[in-house]
């Protein structure tokens, strides 16, 4: 249930699952497949994601229950380092954190939807879900909860139910190997398996969409690690689950270098009807991702209204203390993407981007902890991360690798990274200098 302005911990956790089951799921296996031909390879590849996401969510649990505010990393930015780093943070995920990932889900809506029912135009059917979405989300907690906890209901029902009739569709699973071989090695040790890293963390991205509106939950410092950790966990057994579903009904070749594999899944277990029912499918799933984006996302701009006049109006809260203005102006951004053409270039870069992001704000565990060992606040009764310091050493690492390689092969895209943050610099200079004017 959800108490008069707040979200329940249900709720939370469906906002976290939504953000995170997207397009990426669907679209990541055929890169992989095009240099990696084991089974074994391809599971450890998202085991491996998903324990980099479990170790971001305990880290974001503890620095949630230690610095408790909307905002996400925003918020840690801001308190940790300096109200810069925030507001360059807050830019990021305002613009190619949010924004940009909405008008590509709704996008991939529309697109799969107009497969199916050709007369429809795949713009103007992602430009409705987005303004409908956002007309609800504008309106009361009770509204936004009911509309997330539905379609992030049925989108796990989904997977699923599709899970369980193409296993069972198939006269006879893929021939795959799933276990370790010597052959395997390479692969681990190689670019593809660090570049196939990459779109691989882009799917799991927005396990820490609870962070964004901590403000908004019920009891934030006991409800919040749960939120984050089941949910991430959550994620990570569909994801095994739907790639090796993917791999069992349809051959290797079929899928290689495609970008529509839930098509190609579905058509080898249930014949050409399956291309209908998974583009009905999965247009039902992006609704969720949408949905819990258009939630998040406006809590970034909300505490940036609150902290610099500039931006006042962000701040507003209609009578149900929904900022409602701010959800209307992060609509209206994923609507310029969706509309200018230019939003896919974008997102070539943003998964570098917010990957640098979260590393910053990762490596704000260690300076809390040594401010509180210093401080005698180590045993304050808030949430710790267990095993620590394996989390953050172990996300540090899988990240700073990744962009490694990314830098390496992606030398423009990183440039373009880098230019974003610039601008967010700037930004906060002008936002400084005309707020105090």
């Amino acid at each position: 249930m959800t108490s008069k302005g707040k979200f329940s911990e249900r709720t939370a956790m469906a906002i976290v699952i939504a953000n995170m089951i997207g397009t990426g799921i669907f679209t990541s296996l055929g890169f992989q497949l095009a240099d990696i031909r084991s089974g074994f390879v391809i599971m450890a590849l998202w085991a491996l994601g998903g324990l980099m996401a479990l170790c971001g969510a305990l880290c974001y649990a503890e620095l949630s229950a230690k610095l408790p505010r909307s905002g996400g990393e925003y918020n840690f930015l801001s308190r940790i380092y300096h109200p810069g780093a925030g507001f360059i943070s807050g830019w990021i995920s305002a613009t190619v954190g949010f924004a940009a990932p909405t008008a590509l889900a709704a996008m991939t809506f529309g697109t799969y939807l107009a497969s199916v029912y050709p007369v429809f135009n795949p713009l103007w059917l992602a430009s409705v879900l987005i303004i409908t979405i956002t007309a609800i989300h504008a309106t009361s907690h009770k509204n936004s909860a009911d509309l997330q906890g539905f379609f992030t209901a049925g989108k796990i029902l989904l997977i699923i139910v599709f899970s369980i009739a193409a296993l069972m569709a198939v006269d006879s699973v893929q021939n795959v190997r799933y276990v370790p071989d010597q052959s395997d090695i390479p692969l681990f040790t190689g670019g593809a398996f660090a570049v196939s890293l990459i779109y691989v963390s882009y799917a799991y991205t927005g396990w820490n969409a609870a962070t964004y509106l901590t403000d908004e939950l019920e009891n934030p410092k006991k409800t919040l690690p749960r939120v984050l950790v089941v949910g991430t966990a959550a994620v990570m057994i569909c994801y095994l689950l739907l790639n090796y579903v993917f791999m069992a009904v349809a051959p290797m070749d079929a899928m290689s270098g495609k970008l529509e594999i839930g098509y190609i899944a579905a058509t080898h277990a249930f014949g050409d009807i399956g291309a209908t029912i998974m583009g009905v499918s999965l247009s039902l799933l992006l609704v969720s991702t949408v949905s819990a984006m258009i939630v998040a996302a406006p809590r970034v701009l909300q505490v940036l209204g609150e902290d610099y006049s500039l931006f006042k109006f962000l701040s507003r809260k209609n009578s149900h203390q929904i900022p409602a203005m701010a959800i209307w102006f992060q609509s209206i951004m994923a609507l310029g993407f969706l509309w200018s053409a230019t939003f896919e270039s974008i997102l070539i870069f943003s998964g570098a981007t917010m990957a640098l992001n979260s590393l910053v704000v990762i490596f704000g565990v260690f300076i809390l902890r040594r401010k509180d060992k210093s401080s005698g606040d180590e045993n304050d009764g808030n949430f710790r991360i267990p095993f620590y310091p394996l989390p953050p050493v172990i996300f540090i690492a899988i990240t700073v690798w990744t962009l490694i390689y990314l830098a390496i092969g992606n030398p423009v895209e990183i440039a373009f990274s880098v230019g974003l943050i610039v601008t967010g610099g700037i930004g906060y200079y002008l936002t400084q200098k005309y707020s105090a004017e």
